[in-house]
């Protein structure tokens, strides 16, 4: 892990750093079935960032004015958080065009997520299909 990620990863409270690891292994194992391999680790906006060619920037993150939640970030100029919306409705709460928000105490839909992980890590080569070939 990138030094200064890891340093971020280390400033959240214990119970979200545990959270956002946990998608942190998410998407590498997303990538790594979808077979994405130039996965690249960096902060970004000072949050931990996940950035593929064929892809769409992923970042994750947590804000101390609201304690309660955290956030994977999609890129607000994309149809991603649209075409996730068509997908799956309100089996997620969204933030805009940008983010999937969690509640700290929330079971996360893994197969679900896992699936919008995988429109991101892959858009460049899917944005031109309907429902991002969903």
């Amino acid at each position: 892990m990138d030094p200064s990620v890891q340093q971020k990863f280390d400033s959240y409270p214990e119970d979200v750093s545990v959270l956002l690891r946990s998608l942190r292994t998410l998407i590498y194992k997303v990538a790594e079935q979808e077979k994405i391999l130039d996965l690249t680790e960096t902060l970004k906006w000072g949050e931990p960032s996940y950035l593929s060619k064929m892809g769409s920037t992923i970042r994750i993150d947590w804000k101390a004015k609201h304690p309660m939640q955290y956030c994977i970030y999609f890129n607000c100029k994309t149809i991603l958080i649209e075409t996730f919306k068509e997908i799956y409705g309100d089996r997620f709460t969204y933030a805009g065009r940008r983010a999937i928000v969690f509640k700290i105490d929330q079971a996360i839909p893994h197969k679900e997520l896992t699936h919008c992980i995988s429109m991101s890590l892959r858009y460049k080569k899917i944005k031109h299909l309907p429902l991002l070939g969903a």
